[in-house]
């Protein structure tokens, strides 16, 4: 659900980008704010689209040792994978836990970006999204190993 409203959010992107360019080239009337939202939406897309990327297996990891692993010792190799995965976990725990100092922050004096009087949006709910993303994240990783620990378990069967 997360990387369907990512996935929606870049389209929409686009249009605005485009029409912000249209606007500047054909009508000498840019659309304001288009560069603070594009700086913000680049944060929330890349940690709404995070846990399905790792999911999909697509999150970069440099993994030929683990493959080796898991041809000749496959019940090491899950086990690796699943250590692996505990540390994403924790990775995303304590990342959700420094942020949200900032989502409180943001919330409570209100900052946003942009020139007042000109055109401002507010940043919490980019920082909400990057405290959504962060758990999402920890709880894929934490579903992933616990799918290898049981496949170690089983001798990688």
């Amino acid at each position: 659900m997360l990387n369907a409203v990512g996935t929606v959010w870049i389209f929409l992107l686009m249009v605005l980008i485009n029409a912000d360019i249209f606007g500047r080239e054909a009508l000498d009337a840019p659309i304001r704010g288009v560069t603070e939202l594009v700086s913000l939406s680049i944060v929330g897309i890349v940690f709404l689209q995070l846990a399905h990327t790792l999911w999909a297996g697509r999150l970069t990891r440099s993994d030929a040792l683990l493959n080796h692993l898991l041809r000749t010792r496959p019940w090491l190799g899950h086990g690796l994978s699943a250590l692996y995965n505990l540390i994403g976990a924790v990775l995303f725990a304590i990342i959700f836990h420094a942020s949200v100092p900032y989502f409180q922050t943001a919330w409570e004096i209100d900052e946003y970006v942009g020139a007042a009087g000109d055109f401002t949006a507010p940043v919490w709910p980019i920082k909400l999204i990057i405290l959504i993303g962060c758990a999402a994240t920890a709880i894929q990783f934490l579903l992933l190993a616990w799918k290898e620990f049981r496949m170690a378990l089983r001798g990688g069967a």
